[in-house]
């Protein structure tokens, strides 16, 4: 008689991190649709940045519902960026492979399968999983697929642009790492996505974009933070609050938040950080010239042209 072994590999496990802000509207259904996943082997962290409305309750019954699968910790109440890093520094060692969900959305079935299947690919090297949402208009049932990205992700684009969406970022074990330890020697940032896509994009990690059909409904509401912001006048506000600032403050957070963590970048994208940061201060031909040089650029060409015009204006 033969024995035969056999090796058993229980699924990975996911932690997701949510912060939660006066979300009672729409949490129970962004829950429900967690709890459907085809990939059951998770863990929820809610953070509650002071919520007064029902949130609390909303999650104290999931987590009853879900016993053992449910964190629920007090978030510092100094804005939604600040709430995910403090997640992120609260990361578990078991944390395994690191999801972020926002309150509002709704997931569909395979969202965390299929981000697990590309990042499986990539063996141990830090790796970033994001993709295209489907931006969804509750009151008229209404779906518009985000564009898809196709020119390289490198830290020349993350400069300038975040393509890496927070609802549907996956990061594996070793980025999950990275992330933790970085975030302990950062203070603000504007947005926790963005600063994770700055992250592995300066540190040599691997971003996956994944351009098929979304697995996520973008729900769009009055109370959205960072809305999709499509038509006329999200694109008259978004150019006049490059006119009055807010693109060049965010970009000098960016820039900050990469400085204090200066260790940890490549010798490449910390001469292309110096370079830039120079460029931003430089006077108007010489800034011109020097950002010439490094080439930055964003996903779109439209989008590309509309960072020259800001850069001519010196709105960067």
């Amino acid at each position: 008689m033969t024995n035969t072994a056999f090796s058993y590999s229980p699924a990975p496990r996911v932690t997701i991190l949510m912060g939660i802000r006066n979300g009672a509207d729409h949490l129970a259904a962004q829950l429900h649709s967690i709890s459907q996943q085809s990939h059951a082997n998770w863990h929820l962290m809610c953070s509650d940045d002071g919520s007064t409305d029902a949130s609390a309750q909303i999650l104290d019954e999931f987590a009853q519902n879900h016993p053992g699968q449910v964190t629920i910790k007090c978030g510092p109440c100094s804005g939604f960026s600040d709430n995910f890093m403090s997640l992120i520094r609260a990361l578990p060692v078991d944390a395994g492979y690191v999801s972020f969900a926002d309150q509002d959305d709704i997931w569909m079935p395979d969202k965390l399968a299929r981000a697990l299947a590309q990042l499986a690919q990539q063996g141990p090297r830090a790796a970033l999983y994001c993709a295209r949402q489907s931006y969804w208009y509750p009151r008229t049932n209404r779906q518009r697929f985000s564009p898809r990205m196709l020119r390289p992700f490198t830290l020349r684009n993350a400069l300038i642009e975040n393509v890496a969406t927070g609802n549907t970022i996956l990061l594996n074990p070793a980025a999950a790492a990275l992330a933790q330890m970085a975030a302990h020697h950062t203070d603000k940032v504007f947005a926790h996505d963005w600063w994770l896509y700055l992250l592995m994009t300066a540190t040599g990690g691997t971003v996956l974009f994944d351009n098929s059909l979304p697995q996520i409904l973008y729900r769009q509401h009055g109370q959205n933070v960072i809305g999709a912001g499509h038509g006329m006048l999200p694109q008259m506000q978004r150019k006049a609050g490059v006119l009055r600032g807010f693109f060049a403050q965010r970009i000098e957070k960016n820039l900050q938040a990469l400085r204090a963590i200066e260790g940890f970048l490549t010798p490449q994208a910390r001469e292309t950080c110096r370079r830039f940061s120079a460029a931003r201060h430089a006077p108007p031909l010489a800034r011109l010239f020097a950002l010439r040089a490094i080439a930055p650029y964003r996903q779109h060409r439209t989008a590309t042209l509309g960072f020259w015009g800001a850069a001519s204006l010196g709105r960067i």
